[in-house]
């Protein structure tokens, strides 16, 4: 299958499919931290002239995640709110016929619609909590992999510093394996009908 993994810097999604033989390419305004497939700009870009059979995507939160929502009236203000939203719109509505959606607890939830599941790290071999919420077309819902014990609040409890975001943005190895175990078949399409 031929897989874009829409604002990822990481690479882990992107290596995770390739590793099972998939033409995965990610695409971010950063650069990759992985040597692989990357097209460093918008991902707007590469929807334009190019098709792909399934599309992950990891939006920027810092507008829309419940956790700031403090900052919430300022954001509606200056309009990056309804930017933010307007973005995961377009991503979810691309001309691809699967897509996964990812971000954490958000306003995604009531502006546009509610996820189709939550999944938490200690459900695929990370002893850790961060609810993270995915919107899917033409998916099933992740299976959970590797249940571990632990329940440690990490990602919430990270200390300030220039590469917190960052930080804590990276998708988790295990969830990044299930995805391409588990959407990386023709079969994931049969089984979301």
């Amino acid at each position: 299958m031929k897989i874009l993994v829409a604002c990822e810097y990481s690479g882990r999604v992107r290596d995770s499919f390739r590793a099972r033989g998939h033409d995965a390419i990610s695409c971010d305004l950063l650069p990759s931290e992985a040597p692989g497939p990357h097209y460093q700009g918008d991902v707007r870009d590469l929807l334009v002239d190019q098709k792909f059979d399934l599309m992950i995507c990891h939006p920027p939160c810092t507008h829309l995640a419940v956790s700031g929502a403090r900052h919430f009236a300022r954001k509606v203000a200056s309009g990056e709110q309804q930017e933010a939203l307007a973005f995961v719109q377009m991503l979810l509505d691309a001309p691809v016929p699967r897509i996964a959606l990812e971000n954490p607890v958000s306003i995604i939830s009531s502006r546009i619609r509610k996820p189709d599941q939550i999944i938490q790290p200690w459900m695929f071999g990370h002893g850790e909590t961060k609810a993270t919420c995915l919107w899917l077309k033409g998916l099933p819902n992740l299976t959970p992999t590797n249940i571990v014990d632990g329940r440690e609040a990490k990602v919430h409890r990270m200390p300030p510093g220039p590469n917190r975001w960052k930080d804590r943005s990276r998708t988790y190895q295990g969830v990044a394996d299930a995805m391409a175990a588990q959407w990386g078949f023709d079969e994931a399409v049969s089984l979301s009908a």
